[in-house]
């Protein structure tokens, strides 16, 4: 059987890692559960998310479905933030054995559809219903779209993936400041990196893979393998935790990304990577944030931005010039793609224009009007043409992305690339 949970949790607490964490240790007593149950990242720019946008998918053997269903659905009543009304819980379970080949296309298409688009909680009731699948929503239901998702991401065999060891608070304990030593997670990314990542923004000083929000997660380690994450998480000293659990993931994967050729495709609420040339000075606007446009082959144009807690990611974007030809890659809401990474594939000449040098004196000319040249002066000389000076650039043809502590758990961390 495979169970998808979504849903869960609010701004206020709960994780729904957490409750999946919960729900496989009390599932051991009806059959074997696969271990490394999975976390999804759904599309990041839903509206309608409470904090990550993460599912979970959990796969057991057993001989006693009824028991399972019903167990999981009393663990979601009584853990889920039913309260907050953002919070609609979902959770669908599927019977491998009565899947066809046709039913899982279907799923697998629905689960990439909601990593990269926007999904109808009624179009999801419709396909629960057409494959005959037992659900159960609470309140509006909406948690069945991220739910029915991890099932689909449990069918499929071909996406990247990733690993997250999380590790979970005492409940008494959330709300308060977490205890975790900064040495030893510093210690803990300098001997397990480029294998795990995204536990500490280096240049900008911050810990990364220890949460603000008042939930469960004490920390999570995202690296390439279980072992490695588990080797990370024994270095890190921390208050005692109640229990941990590793996932799964397409986390650090740019499962998110549509590949698009022309601006014209682009849709808000979507993620994108476009190719294009730079058409308008990089400026800094109110609250730090850059930003420029660029224009595509079909002559279509957008705004891209750098926004503030990029850091030293806008400095840049700040050094591009008008006619760059770049790739990038990001999120888009109103009309905006909020760049992720970007490459840059060529870089134009730029030239610096001043006044020409008399043969004479040596000294530089002034200039008699527009359009009317230059003249010295003392010596009385002429000229009608300016000294083109080109200048060095300060940037390189490459990859570049924002740093840790403000990169997405989907998008890709260039290390991986």
């Amino acid at each position: 059987m495979i169970i998808g949970i979504d849903d869960t949790d609010s701004k206020k607490g709960m994780c729904t890692t957490y409750l999946g964490a919960l729900i496989i240790e009390g599932l051991s007593k009806y059959g074997k559960v696969y271990e490394n149950p999975l976390l999804i990242r759904l599309n990041p720019m839903i509206p309608h998310k409470t904090r990550g946008n993460a599912s979970i998918g959990i796969r057991i053997d057993t001989n006693s479905p009824e028991k399972v269903i019903d167990f999981v659905i009393s663990k979601i009543k009584e853990f889920a933030e039913m309260e907050d009304k953002k919070t609609n819980p979902g959770v669908v379970f599927i019977f491998e054995k009565n899947i066809s080949k046709e039913h899982t296309v279907k799923l697998v298409k629905f689960f990439n559809d909601a990593v990269k688009t926007v999904l109808s909680i009624q179009d999801t009731k419709n396909i629960i219903e057409e494959l005959g699948l037992k659900s159960k929503g609470f309140k509006n239901g909406r948690g069945l779209i991220g739910a029915l998702a991890a099932c689909g991401a449990m069918l499929d065999n071909t996406w990247d993936y990733t690993y997250e060891y999380i590790a979970y608070r005492k409940l008494k304990s959330c709300g308060t400041k977490r205890i975790v030593d900064k040495d030893s997670i510093y210690k803990a990314d300098h001997a397990t990196y480029p294998k795990t990542w995204d536990t500490v923004d280096i240049e900008n000083n911050i810990i990364v893979c220890v949460p603000r929000s008042p939930d469960p997660v004490l920390y999570g380690i995202r690296g390439e393998s279980p072992e490695i994450v588990q080797y990370a998480a024994s270095i890190i000293q921390s208050e005692p935790f109640e229990r941990f659990c590793v996932y799964k993931t397409n986390q650090g994967t740019d499962m998110h990304l549509i590949f698009v050729n022309n601006i014209s495709e682009i849709e808000n609420m979507h993620s994108y990577s476009i190719e294009g040339v730079v058409s308008s000075i990089p400026t800094i606007i109110q609250g730090g944030h850059t930003i420029f446009k660029i224009l595509d082959d079909a002559g279509e144009e957008i705004y891209c931005a750098a926004y503030e807690p990029t850091k030293n990611f806008r400095k840049i974007i700040r050094k591009l010039s008008i006619g760059d030809r770049i790739v990038v890659k990001g999120s888009v809401n109103k009309d905006t793609l909020n760049i992720e990474k970007i490459e840059i594939k060529s870089l134009v000449n730029c030239f610096e224009l001043s006044n020409p040098i008399c043969p004479i004196c040596n000294k530089r000319m002034k200039s008699k009007g527009m359009k009317q040249g230059y003249k010295c002066k003392k010596c009385k000389t002429h000229s009608n043409s300016v000294i083109k000076t080109e200048l060095k650039r300060e940037l390189l043809i490459g990859l570049y992305e924002v740093p840790p502590s403000a990169r997405r758990h989907i998008a890709k961390p260039l290390i991986r690339c």
